[in-house]
């Protein structure tokens, strides 16, 4: 339910609407802006009598919400969310870009691509210290090791690092080391993970599963956000359809429809959407051109010994070139990177 309340209300007067509310032991969340003031009720609604409401003189009108997602719907929050992350930023009219190898393998590689995906103008650097791999034989990455590398990358670079927790043993350490926690696709819904992070302040980037639709997506975010943590980041990475030419279909409709329907910032991951290098270039451009708030791309300086998913990370090179054909396309959209 949302409660739309009239303008320049006394404090007083919303306090008594908001009582009234939570006599049914139902959640308030308030959300205001320039032209609007609202009150999005989450819980059984059943027993609060609409017509008691629409009565009182300052409420503008009642509006029941059909879809199960609440916090993440754009009726809660009109406007669309920034999420802040060390002084940088995803969402809004800034696009963000989140560049590095698939898996830390050493600490050279990850210095070299980090200080170069700076330079090229990269935000963010992402890098795999738990690495989920389809066979239990692949390399599962470093671990504790692969994210102390990140953070000398850090150091070194001064980027905010995005990489995966796969387990909510390792939370506290995540919470303490990490500038943006990735749930990935895998564990999208992993409700007991999505409820731990939940109850962190950290941001958390939260990829879309294998084969789920948007609405499961949207709730998978509702899972995070009912703990109370907000800063949710949206990712579009490809699912699984009947095609195989790619490693997966990249849904670029997802975009404006999640954009329609959700506050929330959603970014793109072109190289896990088609697992080929070459094609991840369109794909960003078209990314950007459609809405996204920002990419999510595998650079390697050595994609032919990578250790993970190399045929569908570009190089350096590859990366700089990009990223002056995107700050083009940014420009047609209205954003800037």
């Amino acid at each position: 339910m949302i409660i739309v309340m009239k303008q320049n209300l006394e404090q007083k007067e919303i306090l008594k609407i908001k009582g009234k509310i939570e006599k049914y032991k139902c959640e308030i969340h308030e959300s205001r802006g320039i032209n609007y003031h609202i009150l999005g009720v989450i819980g059984d609604t059943s027993k609060i009598d609409p017509d008691e409401l629409k009565a009182n003189r300052n409420v503008e009108k009642v509006i029941y919400v059909q879809e199960p997602y609440k916090k993440s719907n754009r009726m809660f929050h009109p406007e669309d969310t920034i999420v802040n992350i060390n002084n940088k930023t995803i969402g809004g009219k800034k696009i963000s870009i989140i560049a590095g190898p698939c898996s830390v393998e050493n600490e050279n590689q990850i210095l070299e691509i980090a200080q170069k995906v700076k330079n090229s103008g990269a935000s963010f650097l992402r890098g795999g210290a738990f690495k989920p791999r389809t066979s239990p034989y692949s390399f599962q990455g470093l671990k504790e090791d692969g994210l102390e590398l990140l953070k000398y990358a850090r150091e070194k670079t001064g980027l905010p690092i995005v990489t995966e927790l796969m387990s909510p043993y390792l939370i506290e350490r995540f919470i303490e080391d990490v500038d943006v926690i990735q749930i990935g696709a895998r564990n999208m819904q992993n409700f007991d993970l999505l409820k731990e992070v939940g109850k962190t302040n950290k941001p958390i980037l939260l990829k879309r599963g294998l084969s789920a639709t948007i609405e499961e997506l949207l709730m998978a975010s509702e899972y995070i956000m009912s703990e109370g943590n907000e800063n949710v980041i949206l990712c579009e990475r490809g699912i699984r359809t009947f095609e195989k030419y790619t490693r997966n279909t990249l849904d670029l409709s997802a975009i404006p429809v999640i954009k329609k329907l959700s506050h929330l910032p959603v970014i793109v991951d072109p190289s896990h959407a088609a697992g080929l290098w070459w094609m991840v270039e369109p794909l960003s451009k078209a990314a950007i051109a459609v809405g996204a708030d920002g990419l999510m791309i595998e650079v390697h300086n050595d994609p032919s010994n990578a250790k993970c998913d190399g045929n569908q990370s570009i190089t350096p090179e590859r990366f700089d070139e990009l990223m002056k054909s995107l700050k083009d396309i940014s420009k047609a959209v209205h954003k800037e990177i």
